[in-house]
């Protein structure tokens, strides 16, 4: 094979310091005049902070004063680094460095001297091993130019794709530091969240509701994906004629879940300030910006909030979390959302404990995997499968709660979360074929990626997966922005799986693409047993003409079952087709009883009109026996003291009667003598 002779370069650090001394960053006073005076500000300041970070660390020296404005657009440029590791500070001070002055090296030559390595100018480049301790080990990998020329030697975690660009692979880091990405402008968020709910449409990253301090939010932000430039969404409340819509108010929720489908947002559950009865679906059109709450038909889930939401075609899946009474929940619902019809389904197995917090993914549009989460007292880390619990393989994860989960192809992506003690640091990944648990990457100190509540999204940039991370609550509320691009890829491994799979699940697998190596039978019982087999490593070449046999067996096998699928499918729609005719008479129906209810409501209305004016007439007869009663009791002492009067003028006719006589006959004590007995009585 031809060889050649190519320039290397230094390699890190001493290129780094090379770079370095090339800027101006010589450790002498005059250095940061050196550093201005051949870049623009932003890229001196820049330049200044990555040369910190490698060289002292993280950024932990104190907030330099106001007046000195100079002095505090370093600290802000260092401290905006975070945790960023040394090395890739150097490897990305070089970059920028070569950005602004391609030349440099030519040029800075003369103080280093360079090694020649040789070098293999096919297209083929391969990983270079170092062997220690009878262990091999990739170090370097190098990536091979249009030309077969070897660019550069790089580490696993950054990979230089030509000039000005930037990878950084299985790292977090923040958006700015993405190739020719801008730093994300905070100002539009006046404080930080979790709880909230994110989704992405179109390279713009939604982000709704939310919890900070304990007050529920109602705002929405979309963070744009290219720009990496934040903005308020004015959003309100509208209707239309539609029956399956409502007026719908801008509701302040937090522990909701933020669903893209079909280029609207669907918010669904969630803890509110007034709670309602039953889990409210409410649907979000960036096109007028207005919310409108979805009309549903069925037996609607209980409110909650801490649920996991996942997408399957056009089907919302529904697990757990908690009421507004705090009562976890472990019950499963799903809501087709061509028909908005809610259905609670029974799933074969024991189901995970009740919980809340936790994360959950769909694999092949059939297995449902319930991670983590939390009840009031403790933390899980077991990994359920509707509903089996599967045997997991290498790094197992750590107990967490109000953690987030993407998936990539295969590959469950799980971020973040809490144990009641601390955040979690270590950034996971599954493969949901094998179930191999691995470590992608960990973070030190109380970061916003270490946090409970954060919200994950997965999207595309520069053609590669991304995966961005905001918010969070890990004794502070957090409203910061971080990426990573995993260079975890789908792969597919020789495995049998043979697990249980309920009769509501359906099992459709396409087997029309020939570059796959994968090859599916299905041996359907009346238990549900489904068995799985993966092959790889498929030899191209022709196979004896047995193994032809076998594939052509195989092949008449899958096209028997797929035909008899179809005819299943036929007969789902036709009785699809049935119960929706019967959904309408059931309406009709509830329609009549709803215009006779009324009628009785009306009825009952006038007769409580009937009641009420009766107990008033009750009240005023009542009135008047009491005043009659009053008036009798007057006329008895009026009676009395007539009588009693009476009396006196008889006695005083019959005093004036005697008397005279008496008076006429004799003396006065002849008098007294004479007066009746009943008289001398009234007069003592």
């Amino acid at each position: 094979m031809a060889m050649a002779r190519a320039s290397s370069g230094l390699a890190y650090p001493d290129r780094f310091y090379a770079a370095a001394a090339y800027a101006g960053f010589d450790g002498s006073p005059n250095s940061a005049n050196s550093v201005s005076s051949k870049f623009q500000n932003d890229t001196a300041l820049l330049l200044y902070a990555l040369y910190q970070q490698a060289t002292v660390g993280p950024c932990n020296t104190p907030k330099p004063s106001t007046w000195n404005a100079v002095e505090q657009s370093k600290w802000k440029s260092w401290n905006g680094l975070a945790n960023m590791p040394p090395t890739e500070a150097m490897r990305l001070f070089v970059k920028i460095l070569e950005e602004e002055d391609p030349g440099w090296y030519s040029r800075a030559s003369n103080f280093v001297s360079e090694p020649v390595l040789d070098i293999q100018t096919n297209h083929n480049p391969k990983v270079e091993h170092v062997v220690e301790n009878g262990n091999s080990s990739p170090e370097t990998k190098t990536i091979s130019s249009e030309n077969g020329s070897v660019i550069e030697p790089q580490d696993k975690d950054v990979v230089s794709e030509g000039f000005g660009s930037v990878i950084v692979y299985d790292q977090w880091i923040a958006p700015q530091y993405l190739a020719n990405a801008q730093k994300p402008d905070m100002s539009l968020f006046m404080f930080g969240t979790c709880q909230h709910g994110a989704a992405v449409i179109q390279d713009k990253m939604y982000i709704y509701g939310g919890n900070h301090n304990g007050r529920y939010l109602n705002d929405l932000h979309v963070l744009d994906l290219r720009s990496w430039t934040w903005s308020k969404v004015d959003a309100k409340a509208g209707a239309e004629s539609d029956e399956s819509k409502s007026l719908a108010t801008v509701t302040s929720c937090a522990g909701h879940s933020l669903i893209a489908w079909e280029n609207k947002l669907l918010s669904i559950a969630g803890h509110t300030k007034d709670h309602s009865e039953s889990i409210q679906v409410k649907a979000f059109d960036p096109q007028t910006r207005i919310w409108l709450t979805l009309k549903t038909y069925g037996k609607a889930p209980v409110s909650r909030g801490g649920q996991s939401v996942t997408l399957v075609g056009t089907s919302l899946v529904i697990f757990g979390g908690q009421d507004g009474k705090r009562s976890l929940l472990n019950d499963l619902h799903i809501l087709d959302l061509e028909t908005m019809t809610w259905d609670e389904i029974d799933a074969v197995g024991v189901p995970p404990s009740p919980r809340s917090d936790h994360a959950a993914a769909v694999h092949a549009e059939r297995y449902l995997l319930i991670f983590g989460g939390g009840s009031h007292a403790t933390c899980f880390s077991d990994l359920h499968m509707e509903w089996t619990r599967p045997t997991q393989q290498g790094e197992i994860p750590s107990p967490r709660a109000g953690h987030a989960g993407v998936t990539v192809g295969e590959n469950w992506f799980i971020v973040g979360g809490g144990n009641n003690k601390s955040g979690v640091s270590e950034t996971v990944v599954l493969n949901m074929s094998t179930l191999v648990w691995s470590v992608v990457t960990s973070v030190k100190g109380r970061v916003p990626i270490a946090s409970e509540g954060l919200s994950l999204a997965v999207s595309s940039y520069n053609g590669e997966d991304i995966l961005v991370s905001f918010g969070g609550y890990n004794g502070r509320y957090s409203n910061e922005v971080n990426v990573i691009k995993p260079s975890h890829k789908s792969t597919l491994q020789s495995k049998i799986v043979e697990t249980s799979v309920p009769d509501s699940v359906s099992a459709v697998h396409n087997v029309t693409n020939a570059t796959r190596d994968l090859e599916l039978e299905f041996e359907a019982g009346q238990e549900g047993k489904i068995r799985e087999i993966v092959m790889d490593n498929v030899d191209p070449e022709p196979m004896k003409s047995k193994s032809e046999v076998s594939s052509e067996h195989l092949i008449a096998t899958l096209k028997a079952e797929k035909e008899e699928l179809e005819s299943s499918l036929s007969k789902e729609k036709l009785q699809t087709v049935q119960l929706k005719q019967e959904l309408v008479e059931a309406e009709n129906r509830n329609t009549d009883l709803y215009k006779e209810l009324q009628s009785v409501r009306g009825q009952l209305a006038a007769e409580q009109s009937r009641c009420f004016k009766l107990e008033v007439d009750v009240a005023e007869q009542r009135q008047k026996l009491q005043t009659m009663e009053t008036l009798q009791k007057e006329l008895e002492l009026l009676q009395r003291k007539g009588s009693f009067r009476t009396s006196r003028l008889k006695c005083k006719t019959w005093q004036a009667s005697g008397g005279m006589w008496g008076w006429l006959a004799g003396t006065p004590v002849a008098k007294e003598k004479m007066k009746p007995k009943f008289c001398q009585s009234l007069f003592k």
